[in-house]
């Protein structure tokens, strides 16, 4: 017998239900439910082992069919920008359309995701917040002259292709984003669609949207 492909996992104990399916009972975490509705779900900081496995999940999804949309679900504080960048490339990879919904937050790097769904299909819930600031370093930097000058130049090419993104997504001019991200910078929901980071508001999946595409 070949093995079956391991689902989806999260990093702690999900709970697990039984359902009745024509071919028998299986028992499935949410997780795995969600992947079956095309749904992946960012919900923890972005570092590579969340980015595998979201990219994993949008492979094997746009394998599956690849003409239906992908959701993609994100309460993320944000966290490697090189993580994210890797998401990022595999959702303008996929053949697929990918929405991007915002619930609870989209920090940080998750920002960035959340504004680089498909345009049209870029929601956030009405109590979403969406922060945007320069990235920084996780912890100090120490060691040489050129060292230090190392770090420095990645730093700068990393902010440079983070305003990049952002004005591409949102169609902000350079200049200004370039000031809005020197510090944290939180933007409500109805915000959030006044600024481009997203198209609608949503209060629903079945409803229609609360707040008109930005025009």
């Amino acid at each position: 017998m070949r093995n079956q492909p391991t689902a989806p996992t999260a990093r702690y104990v999900l709970p697990e239900f039984t359902e009745r399916t024509s071919s028998g009972m299986r028992t499935m975490d949410p997780y795995s439910k969600l992947m079956e509705e095309r749904i992946v779900f960012l919900g923890t900081q972005i570092d590579d082992t969340s980015a595998n496995d979201v990219m994993a999940q949008f492979i094997h999804l746009e394998h599956t069919a690849p003409d239906r949309d992908i959701s993609l679900y994100i309460n993320s504080p944000g966290g490697s920008f090189t993580a994210m960048t890797a998401i990022y490339d595999t959702m303008r990879f996929v053949s697929c359309d990918i929405e991007t919904v915002c619930l609870g937050q989209a920090a940080s790097a998750a920002s960035v995701l959340l504004a680089a769904g498909t345009p049209g299909k870029r929601l956030a819930l009405p109590g979403a917040r969406i922060l945007v600031h320069q990235p920084s370093l996780s912890e100090p930097v120490q060691g040489q002259t050129s060292d230090l000058e190392i770090q420095v130049r990645e730093m700068l090419r990393t902010r440079e292709m983070l305003e990049e993104l952002y004005e591409r997504h949102t169609g902000q001019p350079r200049n200004k984003i370039s000031q809005d991200i020197e510090r944290d910078k939180i933007f409500t929901a109805e915000q959030a669609v006044d600024y481009g980071l997203i198209d609608r508001l949503t209060t629903s999946r079945k409803s229609a949207p609360v707040a008109p595409v930005r025009r």
